[in-house]
């Protein structure tokens, strides 16, 4: 009998001595990268379809060279340039190859203005006489080499400047521009943020002609912020920003003639009240594609403009009864001829039309979701995509016909399949990953997907995480609401089934979004493993609204933002609190941006059902947000009253009764600090109690310095001491 007692005492000290030996996650490790995984940094395939290029950093000189590997040996070809080859320049930033690879774009001192566009210095480096100049002294904008690698076109100022390499001559194309005024060349707040572009011009295929958007936002109201700073008086930012159902910027199409120095403005027709989202050249250097949307965005013409006669011509329209999503998927071929993806038949899918616009034939059908296009390969007339055939929540590499036939599926492994094809698509560079998988780097046969060689893996992160005993983040589905809803879950590494445990759910719930995807961790990650190592269970649920389930599920939302996406929360946990081993009288909820609307509303709506809820950087009411976003799922204020108000939190602050963190940056120039001011006022007002924090100056991704140690340290302890 003592010999048994013996042996439990033991075998209980060797069980406590395994699970101690685990590591436990520290916010210090997680937001000062211990876990990040290495990748491939600007790689560029170069035209001779057998090397690639990448961006490499000596840790221990700073030196900055872009180092050419040859695709099937692995072995460094070559460098082509070092920063220190350079005399005025100590390192450098990106690159960008001129068509023929024989000059280089430099970008260093990069200064960043809003969440795409920066400023910054430019070098061009010549690959044959191995020499190089800078642009200008002064920081531009958006440089681009001409197609014929002889010239180069930049934003100064606000005004588009063409350069030439051969005469040394710059050319001032436009003299108007002016901030808050006038803007040539480059989009406006509202443009680069809602259709992810910045430089608004295109050179024509033979080099001798300029597109470009002006932007005219002289009438558009203002928004302005203060910056704290460091000095005695705070300064302020003033910068043009369209709410909802107010005045946009005047956007015009003009065409510079470089050889005969004519600027000409191309009416696009009779539209009021239009956006253009995109200008593309097509092979023929006389005709200008130019996509024409509507107020709505429900309605997307693509013209064809003669660059001649300045005459556009109505070449294909796409009608929706919700909205249309602008892509950068329209693709030429050689006889003009185009690619082009559409929702039309309820799903994401590839279309060939012919140079008239005449449907050539559909290349992909099904009922699943084409996610990337990848390009065309003239020689096999074959198309590279990559779609969710595998499950929405994975994603795999296809090649299929120009004609819609020999669908292969390239990629093996489940999970999320990424590719970078060769110039001439012999290979392609498979970026692959899942929840339990960090970052694979391969080469493989673009024909048979088969591997090539390894190029770089992660082995060293996952071996290192092994010390830390990570829980599995658990896949499946949940009914709600009539649907079946792609769900995550994360439980502590010594789970006990009869246990009870505190949940938190995480959400986004934007349109088209998702959280649920079979894909390795991001910062947040490695957060929810602290917290399940600390006794917690985190879920994420992807409700209705959320994207790659077909174009029905995501426009259901469409005129009441956040109302079913709220709805499909609250039952999402009241489902989960069913669970034997969830504490149902713990449930909370966070999210950023669009999820912190959420967790508020989840709160608020689900007083019954919510402890706790996190909202950073939130919308409080769509009559805050901007134009093109808002008005794309909600219309507009005037027209849809109810879809604004109905669900905006501070108009009913009294169904407070949960705790609640509201943390916003000062500096937002996207969801403004407004937002949670007229939140604060509202919980005021109703004599509501809750948590607050401003971060100063800080914009909409919060972070610098220590800051997200802090943001991440405060939810932490407000998690800890109410959930």
């Amino acid at each position: 009998m003592k010999g048994m007692r013996l042996l439990v005492v033991i075998m209980l000290f060797i069980g406590f001595s395994v699970d101690a030996q685990d590591k436990l996650f520290t916010l210090s490790e997680i937001w000062g990268g211990a876990f990040r995984t290495e990748g491939l940094q600007s790689l560029h395939s170069m035209k001779n379809g057998i090397q690639y290029s990448v961006l490499e950093s000596d840790q221990v000189t700073n030196d900055t060279s872009i180092e050419v590997y040859d695709y099937a040996t692995g072995e460094k070809s070559k460098t082509l340039v070092k920063a220190s080859f350079i005399d005025d320049l100590s390192f450098f930033q990106g690159y960008t190859f001129s068509k023929d690879e024989k000059k280089i774009l430099l970008s260093s001192e990069l200064e960043q203005i809003y969440r795409h566009s920066s400023r910054g210095i430019y070098h061009i480096f010549d690959v044959e006489a191995n020499a190089s100049f800078k642009i200008s002294d002064q920081k531009i904008q958006s440089p681009e080499i001409s197609p014929d690698g002889k010239k180069v076109a930049y934003v100064l100022d606000n005004n588009l400047f063409v350069l030439n390499f051969e005469t040394g001559e710059e050319i001032q194309l436009t003299d108007d521009g002016k901030k808050n005024e006038v803007i040539n060349g480059v989009t406006d707040w509202v443009y680069e943020e809602e259709f992810a572009f910045v430089k608004a011009f295109d050179w024509s295929v033979d080099s001798n002609k300029i597109a470009f958007l002006r932007f005219d936002e002289k009438d558009v109201p203002e928004f302005s912020m203060d910056l704290y700073g460091k000095e005695l008086y705070p300064s302020q930012e003033v910068f043009k920003y369209p709410k909802a159902g107010e005045k946009n910027s005047e956007v015009t199409l003009h065409i510079a003639n470089i050889a005969s120095m004519d600027l000409n403005e191309v009416k696009v027709g009779d539209y009021k009240d239009f956006y253009i989202p995109r200008i593309k050249w097509t092979h023929d250097a006389n005709v200008l594609s130019v996509q024409v949307l509507n107020r709505h965005q429900n309605n997307l013409d693509l013209l064809f403009v003669d660059a001649n006669t300045k005459t556009p011509k109505v070449i294909l329209n796409e009608k929706d009864e919700a909205y249309i999503d602008i892509t950068d998927n329209l693709t030429f071929l050689k006889d003009n001829s185009f690619i082009w993806t559409s929702e039309k038949d309820g799903f994401n899918h590839i279309y060939h039309y012919s140079k008239s616009g005449e449907l050539i034939n559909q290349v992909t059908k099904g009922n699943w979701e084409v996610t990337e296009y990848y390009g065309f390969d003239t020689k096999n007339k074959t198309i590279f995509y990559q779609s969710v055939e595998n499950g929405s929540i994975n994603r795999d590499i296809y090649a299929i016909g120009l004609d819609g036939k020999n669908k292969k599926r390239l990629s093996q492994k489940e999970g999320t399949n990424d590719a970078d094809f060769s110039a001439d698509f012999t290979y392609y560079i498979s970026y692959f990953s899942n929840a339990e998988t960090p970052y694979e780097f391969t080469l493989n046969d673009s024909k048979t997907g088969k591997l090539v060689r390894e190029i770089k893996n992660n082995k060293t992160l996952k071996d290192k995480l092994a010390d830390y005993g990570v829980s599995k983040k658990e896949f499946s589905t949940i009914q709600v609401n009539g649907e079946t809803l792609n769900m995550w879950m994360i439980k502590p590494k010594n789970f006990d089934p009869a246990k009870k445990y505190p949940l938190l759910m995480y959400q986004y719930s934007g349109p088209g979004s998702q959280l649920v995807s079979n894909t390795w961790n991001r910062s947040n990650d490695y957060w929810y493993q602290m917290l399940a190592q600390q006794g917690y269970i985190i879920a994420c649920v992807d409700g209705r609204g959320t994207g790659y389930k077909g174009a029905k599920f995501k426009k259901v939302t469409y005129l009441n933002l956040v109302k079913l996406e709220t709805e499909d929360q609250i039952a999402a946990a009241k489902l989960l609190g069913e669970r034997a081993y969830v504490d149902a009288s713990r449930i909370g909820i966070w999210g950023w941006s669009y999820g912190g609307h959420m967790s508020t509303n989840c709160l608020l709506k689900g007083n019954d059902v919510f402890k706790m809820a996190i909202a950073v950087a939130p919308v409080t009411s769509w009559r805050f947000y901007d134009t093109i976003y808002t008005e794309r799922y909600m219309r507009t204020p005037q027209e849809n009253p109810a879809g604004y108000d109905d669900n905006s939190p501070f108009n009913y602050p009294e169904l407070l009764k949960g705790k609640y963190l509201l943390v916003h940056g000062s500096g937002d120039d996207n969801v403004h600090v407004q937002h949670t001011m007229r939140m604060v006022e509202a919980l005021i007002q109703a004599n509501k109690p809750f948590d607050w924090a401003i971060y100063p100056d800080k914009n909409h991704g919060i972070y610098g310095g220590n800051t997200r140690l802090h943001l991440y340290n405060k939810m932490t302890n407000f998690i800890k001491t109410n959930l």
